[in-house]
């Protein structure tokens, strides 16, 4: 290996060991999002660190074709301990506004979506519904009072010819709405029981 390359590979793993201590704290820093979950932290440990080593690889094998020395594991630890030593307290706090800041446009934009858009979409479905439902109900009620009015006279009609009818037909007449108000209850109840049951 020639000398320029040499210098090159050496430059390029300080420059990725430093590169290493930035996405180490980056990590570390998103970590306890999945910190609860024992699977999950392994899987994330066990990606980033495959991830990063063929990233270093990959940079190594375009530099001097892959080739593994002493001095290239050494450039390395160089660069992640120079980051340690002079970046890593300022890059965290960066990554600290940076956060903060990106968090801040989320909430400007989560909010202003809500309020330009969610907010007027639920307001209008409500006020639709509201008004469909108004609506039913005005027309239920004309139509109750309508079949009210037409069956008044037929009602009129009715009791005049049971008051007409002899004390026999009348008893029989209410043994019939007996029955029929018992069959309606035994009804009721077996339907509140099948009711029950699929619960």
């Amino acid at each position: 290996m020639i000398l320029s390359t040499q210098f090159m590979t050496m430059l390029a793993m300080v420059l990725g060991g430093f590169y290493l201590g930035i996405i180490l704290d980056t990590f570390r820093r998103a970590s306890p999002h999945w910190r609860n979950s024992v699977f999950l932290t392994y899987l994330m440990e066990i990606c980033f660190w495959l991830s990063q080593t063929l990233f270093l690889f990959y940079i190594l094998y375009r530099v001097n074709a892959g080739e593994l020395r002493l001095y290239v594991f050494a450039a390395c630890l160089l660069g992640f301990a120079a980051y340690q030593a002079l970046a890593a307290s300022l890059y965290k706090k960066l990554l600290e506004h940076i956060i903060q800041f990106t968090l801040s446009i989320y909430r400007f934009f989560a909010k202003a979506i809500r309020m330009l858009i969610v907010t007027p979409v639920v307001f209008v479905v409500t006020l639709l519904f509201s008004a469909i439902a108004y609506t039913f109900q005005v027309l239920f009620l004309v139509l109750l009072t309508i079949c009210k009015i037409v069956l008044t006279p037929f009602k009129w009609i009715f009791m005049f010819i049971y008051r007409l009818l002899p004390e026999t037909i009348k008893k029989y007449l209410h043994k019939i709405a007996g029955f029929y108000s018992t069959m309606k209850n035994i009804s009721k109840k077996w339907l509140k029981y099948i009711k029950f049951k699929r619960r």
